[in-house]
């Protein structure tokens, strides 16, 4: 009697065949279209910035520029005028960095603490606490400006960074929260049970068992944070005062100067130079980005 042996998968052999169907088609057009309807605003950009005015005079903004110069750049980062002073938008860099840095370490410890303690400890008026943040998520923050405005007034404090800086923490605390309570929910509650019979304190647990894996949700709290203080214009224009505006805001009045002759290719330049910031981020990041969505930073 003949037994057969185990069975022995065949592999095709050979060049996959790849069939182009309609649906397939239709998703290239679909892609390949919305890369174009993105990607033609931002070569408008980088090709008007590098002509001279007399390039630009000739009308076409798609061709490229017959004498190429960075001057432009150069104008727009140093020389530009933002109003009385002519320093370009340098010193809105400097601003910005000196806003974003602190309302992220500040908004992100906030979340990630009241995303804890909201998982595991949940304190009497947990929800309605919770409830209030939500409702701080999706009422839209210029309704708060004129109040607020005068409160820090009132207190001494307007304009000045420490405004601008307790704006960018306070609204950005509603979101992360969600993210962080989400995501502390997500993980074994095993963790913390045994941590509470170790003896483990509300900080002792958060700092030595949570927050060292937090990392997915760190990387996606900070960049949601970073580019988008980065970008803000209103709270930089109301809060921050003359000595603090960030680049935004000196950008709009690069753009916005009516005395002159307009210079376009260096409000191009200056645009550029302005979103460099949050297009390295996502360039760097952007991978850490999804895999931080992915790894549940966002379920619940």
């Amino acid at each position: 009697m003949l037994v057969d042996g185990p069975r022995k998968s065949v592999q095709p052999h050979g060049p996959r065949i790849k069939t182009l169907s309609i649906g397939r088609i239709c998703i290239y057009v679909f892609l390949i279209s919305n890369s174009l309807f993105f990607l033609f605003p931002i070569y408008v950009m980088v090709v008007t910035s590098i002509k001279t005015m007399d390039d630009i005079r000739m009308g076409d903004i798609f061709s490229f520029p017959v004498h190429h110069t960075f001057a432009p750049w150069i104008k727009a980062w140093s020389e530009a005028c933002t109003g009385r002073q002519c320093e370009g938008i340098s010193p809105g860099f400097w601003n910005s960095v000196r806003i974003v840095v602190p309302s992220v370490i500040l908004s992100i410890a906030g979340g990630a603490i009241n995303g804890y303690a909201l998982s595991y400890w949940r304190p009497k008026g947990a929800e309605i606490l919770f409830g209030i943040l939500m409702l701080g998520a999706f009422i839209p923050y210029q309704v708060f400006i004129f109040p607020l405005v005068q409160v820090f007034a009132k207190i001494g404090l307007y304009p000045s960074m420490i405004a601008v800086v307790t704006m960018h923490t306070a609204f950005g605390m509603p979101l992360l929260t969600l993210l962080f309570r989400n995501f502390y929910s997500g993980l074994p509650s095993e963790l913390f049970k045994a941590a509470r019979i170790d003896g483990g304190s509300f900080w002792n647990i958060f700092f030595y068992v949570f927050f060292p894996m937090s990392t997915p949700v760190l990387i996606v709290a900070v960049i949601l944070q970073a580019t988008g203080i980065w970008n803000d214009f209103i709270m930089g224009l109301v809060f921050a005062g003359r000595e603090n505006m960030p680049m935004t805001v000196l950008l709009n009045n690069i753009v916005s100067t009516t005395q002159g002759e307009r210079e376009y290719n260096v409000n191009m330049a200056a645009t550029i130079l302005t979103a460099m910031v949050p297009l390295i981020i996502y360039f760097l990041s952007g991978k850490w980005f999804v895999r931080g969505i992915a790894d549940g930073a966002v379920k619940g």
